[in-house]
């Protein structure tokens, strides 16, 4: 789930590794021969049919929980259905989002915390469950591949008038041997200046899951994109830059930004 100009990097690793990407094209018909994509018929081993994700939530419908659209179960912030001690987490339920609001957003680790909620408030423990920014993160042979927050249409759906600045870092300092490149992309709000995404793609090892962690530490607690440079974090020369490269990513953006202000 990230930017098709973000996207287009792991197709090339997948190819490179000898994954064949076939996209804008629709599958017409499986049969016990090959699937038919287009006017093309391809043999196969295994097909899997992936089209979304549903909730199952026909039992609670049942019983009288009140559903959103998509049939996710509405809950609270303490993850209770309108149903007197009835509660539900994870895949089956709506989400608060520190963005959007409420939303559906089926993630392993939402229903983590979301299933913490409802069992801590179930034996007394009233803590509130504080929302998401919907981290992802994927490895792809030798490339990992992040996003956290919005990505810049969901940004623009959501009312915000997104800028999104693109940068190629280092993850260390290039003098010290085995330096590799991380591709970084900021997306912030044009009006105020708040992170509202990251999309991150680098080399197994250059720490960029731990990196996107950075900026949805800032993106939970709506920081600027600029303040993103006065966080204290770690520097060695073989680890990372005085500036690291998230920080270098967030101060290319500022510049972007700058530029797009005056030019207004």
């Amino acid at each position: 789930t990230m930017s098709p100009d973000m996207s287009h990097l792991l197709h090339d690793t997948l190819r490179e590794n000898g994954v064949d990407v076939v996209t804008d094209y629709a599958v017409s018909e499986i049969t016990s021969d090959g699937v038919v994509i287009g006017d093309q018929a391809a043999a196969f081993d295994l097909v899997l049919v992936v089209t979304g994700v549903k909730p199952n939530s026909t039992l609670l419908a049942h019983a009288g929980a009140e559903l959103a659209e998509n049939g996710a179960v509405m809950v609270n912030d303490f993850m209770q259905t309108n149903l007197e001690d009835v509660y539900a987490a994870g895949d089956l339920t709506i989400t608060k989002h520190r963005l959007l609001g409420t939303t559906y957003l089926p993630l392993g680790t939402t229903a983590h915390k979301q299933g913490r909620i409802a069992g801590a408030h179930a034996v007394g423990v009233t803590t509130p469950f504080q929302g998401i920014v919907g981290s992802q993160v994927l490895k792809a042979f030798d490339k990992v591949a992040v996003r956290t927050g919005l990505l810049p249409d969901e940004a623009t759906q959501a009312g915000f008038t997104p800028l999104s600045v693109t940068s190629v870092v280092d993850d260390h300092k290039a003098y010290i041997p085995g330096a590799t490149k991380i591709i970084i992309q900021i997306t912030g709000d044009q009006h105020t200046g708040q992170l509202l995404g990251a999309q991150l793609i680098g080399q197994f090892g250059s720490e960029v899951a731990k990196r996107s962690d950075v900026l949805s530490s800032a993106i939970f607690n709506k920081m600027t994109v600029s303040a993103v440079s006065d966080l204290d974090l770690s520097y060695s020369p073989p680890i990372a830059a005085p500036w690291d490269a998230i920080q270098q990513a967030t101060q290319a953006w500022e510049q972007a930004w700058r530029a797009a202000q005056k030019r207004a």
